[in-house]
């Protein structure tokens, strides 16, 4: 599956031995499920915290099932990006005994983070309230679509759903057909970096105050904040935003091109970027000069025509000629890639973003990394995806000191559930 990767991908180099890690010794419970949660977990755990992934028996993270599929890694490529790091035990808590260890690990964590429906928490007696008795300096992170209170805390949602209610999904496309959302998660990605900031500044309050407490993030509230500061235009003006497909409503020329080979995109953010572009790029010093396209206002009145002008100018010459003379002049500019053109291009092979981990049965597992780079405290080396309740009997031997007696009591009674029960045991 991966015979490519050895020639296109670097091995992961590993972190300086002895290095430190920016949350080393941390202990994070990790009920999460799909996207939002568990990439919020997984930063943790890259910069080094303890995180035990609690998961169904048999199934565990219906996350596990989204394709490409591969049965050596115990889940799709899906579930690969989003749970490197952390450790997978199975519990039942639909049993008292899978309840009642839940309990015993959630009084030894610094952090909990759930994103169960609304109400489970509540139902399996282990919401903050509860927890917190046992564990006053817990940290409980809930993230939820529409909040954990109020009339709307009930409903189910998932990223392209706050996409269209937030308002993103109507400022994204052209101005003729209906708009479109963006096909990454990217309302899960923000959430989760969200949730992931919010329990870092409740552990730097712990340290002040010895004291825990509870955090909430929801799905929605993430996604309107990432309508950007089109949604503070809309409160000063009452007008909507309107639909520009790849240009910009704010300034120009900026927008996709097309030279001779290929596409590109250019982003001429102030009038000192569009003169240089005018004079140093194209050798239009006319055009720089001319009253008619002085300031960005202008230049958006007559977009069209100018367009028109670029397109015609861009067509000349292959893009290697433009990009050369763009940075040359300073004006940001980029080639409209695909993602597998990203992921292997000259910038990303600079910055390490992707790498490959061995992997015992096949070969080689490619890894895309955090965009975090620390210089004392280098994230941790990369661990793949657990299988299923691979670390079961481990982790609770080592965070709860269940001897091989407790552990096939414990199993005997239902607690990793029937699937479990004589592996573990």
């Amino acid at each position: 599956m991966f015979s490519k990767l050895e020639a296109e991908f670097p091995e992961h180099q590993s972190r300086p031995a002895g290095a430190d890690l920016a949350l080393k010794g941390l202990k994070v419970v990790d009920f999460t499920h799909f996207i939002a949660g568990p990439f919020a977990t997984m930063v943790l755990a890259d910069m080094g915290a303890e995180v035990i992934k609690i998961e169904a028996p048999g199934k565990g993270d219906d996350f596990r099932q989204y394709p490409p599929y591969e049965a050596a890694l115990g889940g799709g490529a899906p579930f690969i990006w989003t749970n490197r790091n952390k450790r997978s035990i199975t519990l039942d808590l639909k049993s008292a005994e899978g309840i009642a260890v839940a309990r015993e690990l959630i009084a030894k964590a610094d952090v909990v983070v759930e994103n169960f429906s609304t109400g489970v928490m509540e139902r399996l007696g282990l919401h903050y309230d509860a927890c917190r008795k046992s564990n006053p300096a817990l940290i409980f992170c809930s993230v939820s679509a529409y909040g954990r209170t109020g009339a709307f805390s009930d409903r189910l949602g998932f990223d392209p759903i706050v996409q269209a209610e937030s308002g993103f999904v109507s400022m994204n496309g052209y101005a003729d057909r209906e708009g479109v959302r963006a096909m990454s998660s990217v309302m899960d990605i923000s959430t989760a970096m969200l949730a992931c900031n919010a329990i870092l500044g409740a552990l730097v309050a712990r340290g002040r105050t010895g004291e825990g407490q509870a955090i909430e993030v929801a799905l929605l509230d993430s996604a309107i904040l990432m309508t950007g500061y089109a949604a503070m235009q809309q409160l000063f003006t009452g007008v909507e935003p309107s639909r520009h497909g790849n240009t910009s409503p704010d300034t120009c020329p900026s927008g996709v091109f097309r030279s001779k080979d290929r596409s590109f995109f250019i982003n001429s953010g102030n009038d000192k970027i569009f003169q240089r572009l005018m004079r140093q790029v194209l050798n239009l010093p006319e055009v720089a000069a001319d009253p008619a396209y002085a300031t960005g206002r202008d230049r958006i009145a007559r977009r069209g025509e100018l367009f028109a002008l670029l397109d015609e100018a861009f067509a000349q010459q292959p893009w290697d000629h433009w990009k050369a003379r763009m940075r040359e002049a300073g004006v940001p500019c980029g080639e409209v890639r695909t993602v597998g053109e990203a992921l292997r291009s000259p910038e990303a092979r600079e910055r390490g973003m992707v790498t490959r981990i061995p992997h015992p049965e096949l070969g080689w597992v490619p890894n895309v990394s955090l965009p975090i780079r620390y210089s004392g405290t280098p994230l941790a080396d990369p661990v793949l995806a657990p299988q299923v309740g691979e670390h079961t009997t481990e982790v609770l031997a080592d965070w709860l000191g269940y001897d091989r007696e407790r552990l096939a009591q414990l199993a005997q009674a239902g607690a990793f559930g029937a699937v479990a029960t004589g592996a573990t045991a």
